[in-house]
């Protein structure tokens, strides 16, 4: 009966063991987080991850939703100060640039994400709507070709960036960028 009680005095639990997933994520990879580890990242007992989650699949993908929709709307936010195309261009080149989307833990995870979506078509619908608000965002100013073709390049420079060691520098990307665009440097 205390068991019950305490999952009652305790709203934020299943959000902990979300959270310790990603966290648990990012530093073993899918292929090495367990219930165990998630649930003493999470500070919980064990069946409390089984309780919140039928299965560890629904975990992971719920987990990948709050990343996809964190990063969504850090996206979006910054998008939004836009009001021009030049704005448009200004604010993409400071996602890329600032890492606004790209640091280091969401990039771990996105691409835990692409993989594990690959492995399971069922997810790939969050990494879709991931795109999907993006190019959303992008395509208040964008023909949606454009919007596409920003979107990749959003993740591909923040990737590349991260292993490549010479990154493209903001004065570069600001180039690409207005190439995309067709917008005058």
């Amino acid at each position: 009966m205390a068991d019950r009680s305490a999952r009652r005095n305790d709203p934020e639990r299943r959000q902990r063991i979300i959270a310790a997933a990603l966290e648990v994520i990012a530093e073993h990879g899918v292929p090495g987080t367990t219930h165990r580890r998630i649930a003493a990242a999470a500070g919980v007992p064990l069946g409390s991850v089984t309780y919140y989650f039928a299965s560890l699949e629904a975990l992971l993908t719920d987990a990948f939703t709050q990343l996809a929709e964190e990063s969504s709307h850090a996206f979006a936010a910054r998008m939004a100060q836009a009001k021009t195309p030049d704005d448009a261009r200004a604010a993409i080149i400071d996602i890329i640039a600032e890492s606004i989307w790209a640091e280091p833990r969401t990039l771990l995870l996105s691409y835990e994400l692409y993989a594990f979506a690959a492995r399971h078509p069922s997810v790939s619908t969050v990494m879709q709507g991931w795109m999907n608000n993006s190019r959303a965002a992008l395509e208040r100013f964008f023909d949606p070709l454009t919007a596409r073709a920003l979107d990749a390049l959003v993740e591909g420079i923040g990737i590349h960036n991260s292993v490549d060691p010479a990154p493209l520098d903001r004065n570069a990307i600001s180039d690409i960028v207005h190439r995309i665009t067709g917008g005058a440097a």
